[in-house]
């Protein structure tokens, strides 16, 4: 993948987020105590997060980094099928599921 592809991904995985969530980009860039534009001029290709800040964007959104990029991940493994599950579980049902591979390693 090459770097406009990742910087694309971060573009559009934002928008999906925020959509998500229900927030305009204004008020997300003053929840992140930025300018009223700042989403905007990264949505529209503008500018880039920081590293720091995007991970400011990604905490706002009550993720961890590796959830944000998840979606780069090939859907077609064995893991990337099993992640997914795993995340529509219950702590109870992650708990056994935590159970049993303890069991069989």
């Amino acid at each position: 993948m090459e770097i406009r592809e990742y910087e694309s991904f971060v573009r559009t995985r934002i928008t999906e987020l925020r959509l998500r969530k229900n927030v305009a980009e204004h008020r997300m860039s003053l929840d992140l105590d930025k300018s009223g534009s700042y989403i905007r001029g990264i949505t529209s290709g503008i500018a880039m997060p920081s590293v720091r800040e995007l991970f400011n964007i990604i905490e706002y959104f009550e993720m961890t980094p590796a959830e944000f990029f998840a979606p780069l991940e090939r859907d077609d493994t064995v893991y990337a099928k099993l992640c997914s599950r795993l995340r529509g579980l219950d702590e109870a049902n992650l708990e056994k599921v935590n159970t049993f591979i303890d069991m069989i390693e």
